[in-house]
């Protein structure tokens, strides 16, 4: 299958806009995986010292 010229650059902004929102998306799930794990210390912490 070959593409013209306009439809690579078609493909070529898709590939570019999905990349995009991935890094988006990667970005926030380590924000969140960061306060997972900020609040997994704490409540070990917490459990520590109760024991």
């Amino acid at each position: 299958m070959e593409l013209t010229p306009e439809q690579l650059v078609s493909e070529f902004q898709d590939a570019v806009m999905e990349l995009y929102f991935a890094r988006k998306r990667i970005a926030l799930l380590e924000a969140e995986n960061a306060a997972l794990r900020e609040h997994l210390a704490r409540t070990g912490q917490t459990s520590r010292a109760e024991d």
